[in-house]
C-alpha cells in the first residue's frame, strides 16, 4: 500500500513530497516518460474512429494504449471465480464472462501488468454494473424504480460499514449477506483496501454514492414517465459516468494522487470531461436496448430526439458532436496541466486519457454493445 503523504500539498508540491511512490513501482512503471504526460506504454494518439455499423460520424478519442488478451483472460477467469464465491448462479456467471470486465480494465488501465489490482477494478466495475442492472435499469432482472432508493442505501452500508448499534446490527448484517449485489460490493471493497489508502477507499466510496443520487433521479423520471430535457439528464449523468471507474486509476497503478491534486478544479474538470465523454460512448452503443425496455431508460440520444422532435439518427449525430467536444476539451485541459511538476498528476492525467481509449475499444468489441448498434 502506498505511504500516506504528510506536509503541504497542492499543485507543484507533490513531486518533492512523494518520491517514494515512484521508487516502489511495479515493472510496468519502468517505461520512459513523455515530458509532462506520463509513462509511455504504447502509441496513444487521438484518432477518429468508426463505431456501430459505421453509418454515423466517427467518434474522436484516444487510441488504446494496450491490447493484451492474455492478461485480460487471466483477470476475467479470476473475476468469474470470485463471482462464483459470491453466489452467482451459472447463468449469471455466463453473462459475466460475456461482459468481459477483465478486458475492460486491462484496456483502461495500461500502467500495470499485475492481475491483482486489475481484479480490484474488475470486481468494482462488475458490482456497479450488477447494481445498475438489477436495481436501476433492467426491469427483466428485477429493477423496480420505487425500490431503488432503499436498495442503494443498503449498498452504501455494504461499501462503507456503519458502526454497531446493538441489537439493530444483526438484521442489517443479515440483509447485507442475503443479497448478491451487496455481497459483491462488500467483497470488492475488502479487496480494494489491500491496494488503496484509506483516503482512496473513501474517494471511491463517495464517488459511488454521488452516482447513486443520479440513479434515484432516473428512477423518479421512469416512474412518473416525465422524462427530463437532455441538459438536465446530462447534469445528472456527469456524476453517473465512467468518472466513478476512473477514480481507481492511481489505485490500480500502485500510487496515490493526493486529494488536493485529485480535487483541484482543473484536474476535476479533466476527469469529468473524460468520464462524461466515455459515458456518452455507452449511451450511443445502448440506444436500441434502452429504447426497447418496457419502461424506457434515460439515454442522451433518446432525450435529444424528444427535445428536438427529430429522428434518432439526427439525435445520434448531435450526441457524437457533444462527445467529440468533450474529448477536445480534455485535450486542452491536459495541455494546460502538463507543466505542473507532479509525476503523480501526470500519470493520472495520462491514465484518464488511456481510460477513454480503452473504454471505447471495449464498447466497440464487446458483444453486449456491438449487437445493439
Amino acid at each position: 500500500m502506498p505511504g500516506i503523504p504528510f506536509g503541504p500539498t497542492g499543485l507543484g508540491t507533490t513531486a518533492a513530497q512523494l518520491p517514494s511512490l515512484l521508487a516502489t513501482g511495479r515493472p510496468s512503471r519502468d517505461a520512459p516518460y513523455e515530458p509532462g504526460l506520463g509513462p509511455v506504454r504504447g502509441a496513444s494518439v487521438y484518432v477518429e474512429r468508426t463505431w456501430g455499423d459505421g453509418s454515423h460520424s466517427p467518434l474522436y478519442c484516444p487510441s488504446p494504449e494496450r491490447i493484451d488478451e492474455v492478461l485480460a483472460d487471466v483477470v476475467d477467469a479470476r473475476l468469474v471465480s470470485w463471482a462464483r464465491d459470491q453466489g452467482c448462479e451459472e447463468h449469471e456467471l455466463e453473462a459475466l464472462g460475456k461482459a468481459r470486465f477483465g478486458s475492460l480494465v486491462t484496456l483502461a488501465h495500461p500502467d500495470t501488468d499485475d492481475p491483482d489490482p486489475l481484479l480490484v477494478a474488475a470486481q468494482l466495475n462488475a458490482s456497479w454494473w450488477a447494481a445498475d442492472d438489477y436495481y436501476a435499469d433492467d426491469t427483466a432482472l428485477g429493477a423496480v424504480p420505487t425500490l431503488l432508493p432503499q436498495r442503494l442505501t443498503l449498498a452504501m452500508a455494504a461499501m462503507d460499514p456503519v458502526p454497531p448499534v446493538g441489537d439493530l446490527t444483526p438484521p442489517l448484517q443479515e440483509a447485507l449477506q442475503n443479497d448478491l449485489v451487496l455481497r459483491m460490493f462488500d467483497s470488492s471493497v475488502a479487496h480494494l483496501t489491500c491496494h488503496a489508502t484509506p483516503a482512496q477507499v473513501q474517494r471511491i466510496c463517495y464517488s459511488t454514492f454521488a452516482m447513486f443520487v443520479s440513479w434515484t433521479a432516473y428512477a423518479a423520471w421512469r416512474e412518473t414517465r416525465e422524462y427530463p430535457p437532455a441538459w438536465e439528464y446530462l447534469a445528472a449523468r456527469q456524476h453517473d459516468s465512467f468518472y466513478t471507474s476512473m477514480t481507481l486509476i492511481d489505485v490500480v497503478g500502485g500510487y496515490e494522487l493526493p486529494a488536493n491534486l485529485f480535487y483541484e478544479p482543473r484536474v476535476r474538470r479533466a476527469a469529468m470531461q473524460a468520464g462524461t465523454a466515455s459515458v456518452i460512448v455507452n449511451d450511443l452503443h445502448s440506444v436500441a436496448k434502452d429504447a426497447a425496455d418496457e419502461n424506457p431508460v434515460c439515454n442522451l440520444v433518446l432525450l435529444i430526439a424528444a427535445d428536438r422532435d427529430c429522428p434518432v439518427e439526427e439525435a445520434t449525430e448531435i450526441a457524437v458532436g457533444l462527445h467529440n467536444d468533450l474529448v477536445r476539451g480534455f485535450e486542452t485541459t491536459h495541455r494546460e496541466l502538463a507543466t505542473v511538476s507532479s509525476p503523480e498528476l501526470q500519470r493520472f492525467l495520462r491514465g484518464l486519457r488511456a481510460w477513454m481509449g480503452g473504454g471505447f475499444e471495449w464498447h466497440a468489441t464487446n458483444p453486449r454493445y456491438a449487437e445493439q448498434t
